[in-house]
């Protein structure tokens, strides 16, 4: 549907009699009324109205668009009016109003013409169209302009529709799979439906698959990309072009990744063997070490969780004297809540080794890498001997392949039920036991002899440098590294460090809410709704809510983020906090070690010195 389709000559009033905002709008539905594009006048003036009280159409710029979308619209329509002296219309810019379009939608209809009206708007914002609209002299030099400039805009969308007709799959996965995965996901999809291409992305969350790329839907595409920081599937693009970056890269530079898609800009991949060609090496291009430690890591996220949580509630049932009427029924409560916590504690680490091992070298690297970390476990060696296992166990099934890559074909099936796992296991065992496991295990002993007699000083810096690196990339690598040594300390009975770790999480988020809610004029309207959003991404313990205000402003944000997680860091060292669980935020907090009162005063310290320097350091704005 075009423009002059909704505005033809009698919808035209080149001298409005109007001088009051309220007569313009009169004037207007009249004219509507009168060409039989209403059916109840009273109804769709009130509805004017209604849309006017919730905030004005004016504007700026000497436009006013008036609109409603009511049942009582026969048929979709605009008309026009203008007024030579201008009239005081409320408009945002304050400047009286000149140039009128207004909208009569029909509600329940298609929104074909809202596509129309799009255009129309696209068209105001030229100002030398402006300037021709205040010099008309007849309805059809209006008319011939508006189809001038729509065809221009069409012709446009014609050509980047046949240039991008190919469609652009892509998925995107972070090491824990709360935010960066639909972070990355959105910004894709918002970018492919700016640029016109046509775009489907798959989130491998952490409540799994979503809008999986089906069959079809890869045969059909030209490019995949792939933002992920942990293993997904990639069986499935055998023989495509695929683009393959870390997920932060879909977030801030979707626009770049799109059109390196449509371009073709991207080698062909080739999975054979379970991502290995004949020779054994690996043609994915190298994951990288952080990317096999994230997945390992987001693979244990449940049993940390589950089993920090249920021998905490255990820990505060047996303070706190918990009594049943029955004897029998309150100690198989506490035995079941106990033994849940420690079953799932005990399987963290092996868990975390065999999806190491697996991201290396793909399915036959688990078990090998999952027996070494079990063995870690039970050894004294415990999470750091679980993430040598891992790579371990994975980088000694590659050199098995390696090896036996000469095999004659007939003898391929022997190698991932038998060769591999056998002399993997067998491998793997026998350097955890003689070479690993005794270092590790001294080296454990002594950190934690180390942290048990840290002085008041040494903790606050430990909580400063813990604190400040959750939020030096929020949710990226060295947020992560600092993120994985929480969790391997709480896994050696030492609390602390992960409380600086959470605390220092959590004030990034939290910090930037407050900031848009105590300087609301140093942000725009669309960054004050985003940070009540943030109260929620922030008490959740989800850093990633932070990533755009930083993107939009690095240098005033990072700073400010820092200072007040490393803040927040320090004064849970200092108030003695100890974190059982890595994840949870705000929920776990009545679970932590200490006085749950001084965890929070420390989180909303670093989160009011964060807003206080973002307040003094940004610009009011006119958003």
């Amino acid at each position: 549907m075009k423009i002059i389709e909704l505005l033809d000559r009698d919808l035209i009033i080149l001298k409005l009699k109007a001088s009051t905002k309220l007569e313009v709008i009169e004037e207007l539905v009249d004219k509507l009324n009168s060409k039989g594009k209403l059916n109840s006048r009273e109804e769709f003036r009130k509805a004017i109205l209604e849309r006017e009280g919730q905030s004005t159409t004016g504007i700026g710029k000497g436009i006013a668009i008036p609109h409603a979308r009511t049942s009582v619209v026969n048929t979709p329509a605009l008309v026009f009016g203008y007024s030579k002296e201008g009239i005081d219309y409320n408009s945002l810019d304050g400047q009286p109003a000149h140039i009128f379009f207004m909208i009569a939608s029909k509600e329940g209809d298609n929104d074909d013409h809202l596509e129309t009206l799009s255009r129309l708007s696209r068209i105001l914002r030229k100002e030398d169209i402006r300037k021709r609209l205040m010099t008309l002299e007849s309805k059809d030099e209006l008319l011939n302009l508006l189809e001038v400039e729509e065809e221009l805009i069409l012709e446009k969308q014609r050509n980047k529709a046949n240039a991008l007709s190919n469609m652009v799959l892509a998925v995107t996965a972070c090491p824990t799979g709360i935010a960066h995965t639909y972070m990355a996901a959105d910004a894709l999809e918002e970018k492919g439906k700016e640029m016109g291409v046509e775009i489907k992305v798959e989130t491998n969350g952490s409540a799994g698959i979503k809008n999986r790329l089906t069959e079809e839907d890869i045969k059909k595409a030209s490019v995949i990309i792939v933002a992920a920081d942990k293993q997904i599937e990639m069986a499935r693009f055998d023989g495509k072009k695929v683009i393959q970056v870390p997920v932060a890269l879909g977030i801030k530079e979707a626009e770049k990744l799109i059109n390196r898609a449509v371009s073709g800009e991207a080698s062909v991949y080739n999975h054979t063997e379970r991502g290995y060609n004949k020779t054994g090496i690996d043609n994915r291009k190298s994951l990288g070490l952080y990317k096999h430690l994230m997945s390992g890591v987001s693979n244990t996220m449940p049993f940390a969780v589950s089993g920090g949580v249920l021998i905490s509630i255990a820990l505060i049932l047996e303070k706190n004297g918990f009594v049943l009427d029955n004897p029998s029924l309150q100690q198989f409560i506490k035995f079941l809540i106990e033994k849940s916590g420690v079953s799932a504690f005990t399987l963290m680490v092996p868990i975390l080794a065999g999806f190491i091992g697996m991201s290396i070298a793909d399915r036959p690297g688990f078990a090998p890498a999952a027996v070494g970390g079990l063995i870690a476990a039970n050894s004294g060696a415990g999470f750091l001997g679980g993430l040598v296992a891992g790579f371990l166990g994975g980088y000694i099934i590659l050199l098995i392949k390696r090896l036996f890559s000469k095999l004659p074909s007939s003898l391929e099936a022997m190698k991932p039920s038998l060769i591999y796992p056998v002399l993997g296991v067998f491998i793997t065992t026998g350097i955890m036991l003689f070479v690993i496991v005794e270092p590790i295990g001294r080296l454990n002993l002594s950190l934690q002899t180390w942290l048990s007699a840290m002085e008041t000083i040494h903790k606050i810096i430990l909580g400063l440098v813990l604190g400040g690196m959750m939020a030096v990339d929020m949710g990226g690598p060295i947020n992560k590294t600092a993120f994985t040594f929480g969790i391997a300390m709480i896994e050696a009975g030492n609390l602390g460090p992960h409380a600086a770790v959470m605390a220092g999480g959590m004030v990034p988020t939290l910090g930037i809410a407050m900031a848009t809610t105590l300087f609301r004029n140093r942000f725009t309207e669309g960054e004050r709704k985003a940070g009540r959003s943030c109260y929620i991404m922030g008490a959740s313990f989800i850093t990633e809510g932070a990533i755009p205000f930083a993107a939009k402003d690095p240098k005033r944000v990072i700073p400010s983020i820092i200072i007040g997680s490393a803040i927040a860091g320090a004064l849970t060292m200092v108030f003695d906090i100890g974190m059982p669980t890595p994840l949870g935020g705000i929920f776990i907090i009545p679970i932590v070690e200490g006085n749950p009162l001084l965890y929070v005063t420390a989180i909303l310290t670093g989160s009011f010195i964060t807003a206080s320097i973002l307040g003094l350091l940004k610009k009011t704005t006119s958003g």
